[in-house]
């Protein structure tokens, strides 16, 4: 390839590219999906008149197109408040609404297991001690004990601020395990959601047995419908994982699971959202225990009802909400 030929059958695309690079935000957003892939095949452009010893000029203009374009893209990718707001807004709810069959799925086997098992412990002590062990039984028994000095609080933490902390890498460590799961055809997910039903069933029922039903329900309200509604989401991305191992539509299993990490996305940020509101709650409300109960009660009914509102009717309406694929969302 002489170098001529070589600039003369690229030079329309550079002089593309650098007119990207000097374009408006709304212009360049406006293509920016195509963007990553004019950037490599510039990056393959440079490799090729760097072998061939072409004119150090025409090496150096495309050097600086490559590094430009790197800032750029780099820069598009910044978080943006505005992105955030429209995932919230459109693309999180219509998310979960597009696959409302696996998460309904989700939803009927978890709650299920987890209902089952809490009525199960509830009035059987030695099946409760094989499935929690007797430390942890120990554990959640003072914590749950208005007369212990743990009284909802982790034996770990002393302030409020600890206690968002712990319950942040605790419930995110879950969610994400669940997620990560799907890479195994689905069937980690599956496992993850299943032990997580049967131990929070088992430790409800425990509580329950041992008479402290209203510090349990009081302090559990205010924030499940955020935490567990983030863990069965959590699965359901997992799933969708899963579902790329057995319908590739023709393409390899490893680009199967690309385009499927691309869907399942919106689902595991959105569930991700959801387990950080939660530890808020959980943090700095739930555990507010001079608060009457009936009004932990009621503060949890509402949230149910706003999230279970904000899945059905959030988003169906996109207004001027341009989701941007080069954001941070």
């Amino acid at each position: 390839m002489t170098e001529r030929h070589f600039r003369d059958s690229r030079e329309t695309a550079w002089r593309n590219f650098e007119a990207s690079l000097n374009a408006s935000k709304r212009e360049f957003r406006a293509n920016a999906a195509s963007f990553p892939g004019r950037l490599r095949e510039l990056t393959g452009d440079l490799n090729t008149a760097k072998a061939n010893s072409f004119n150090p000029a025409l090496i150096e203009r495309l050097n600086r197109l490559v590094l430009d374009g790197g800032f750029k893209l780099n820069d598009a990718r910044r978080f943006s408040f505005k992105e955030a707001a429209c995932f919230v807004a459109f693309r999180f709810p219509n998310a979960v609404r597009t696959h409302w069959r696996s998460f309904a799925a989700a939803c009927l086997l978890f709650y299920t297991i987890t209902i089952f098992f809490a009525l199960l412990c509830a009035k059987n002590k030695d099946f409760t001690v094989s499935i929690l062990g007797a430390r942890a039984m120990a554990g959640i028994e003072q914590m749950y004990n208005p007369e212990n000095e743990h009284f909802l609080k982790p034996r770990e933490v002393r302030t409020d601020a600890d206690m968002f902390a712990f319950y942040i890498f605790n419930n995110a460590g879950i969610a994400f395990r669940t997620f990560a799961g799907g890479v195994l055809a689905g069937v980690g997910s599956l496992i993850i959601l299943v032990l997580n039903a049967v131990s929070i069933g088992a430790t409800a029922g425990y509580i329950i047995g041992l008479g402290f039903s209203e510090t349990f329900f009081s302090f559990t309200s205010g924030h499940s419908a955020f935490e567990l509604t983030g863990i069965v989401l959590s699965a359901n991305a997992g799933f969708i994982l899963g579902r790329a191992f057995f319908t590739t539509k023709r393409i390899s299993r490893a680009a199967a699971l690309g385009k499927a990490g691309k869907t399942a996305f919106p689902l595991i940020a959105g569930a991700s959202i959801l387990i950080f509101v939660a530890a808020v709650i959980e943090a700095f409300w739930s555990s507010r225990h001079e608060i009457a109960p009936i009004i932990h009660y009621y503060a949890g009914a509402l949230m149910w009802i706003l999230l279970a509102l904000y899945f059905l009717f959030a988003g169906r309406r996109r207004n001027n909400c341009a989701v941007s694929k080069g954001g941070a969302f």
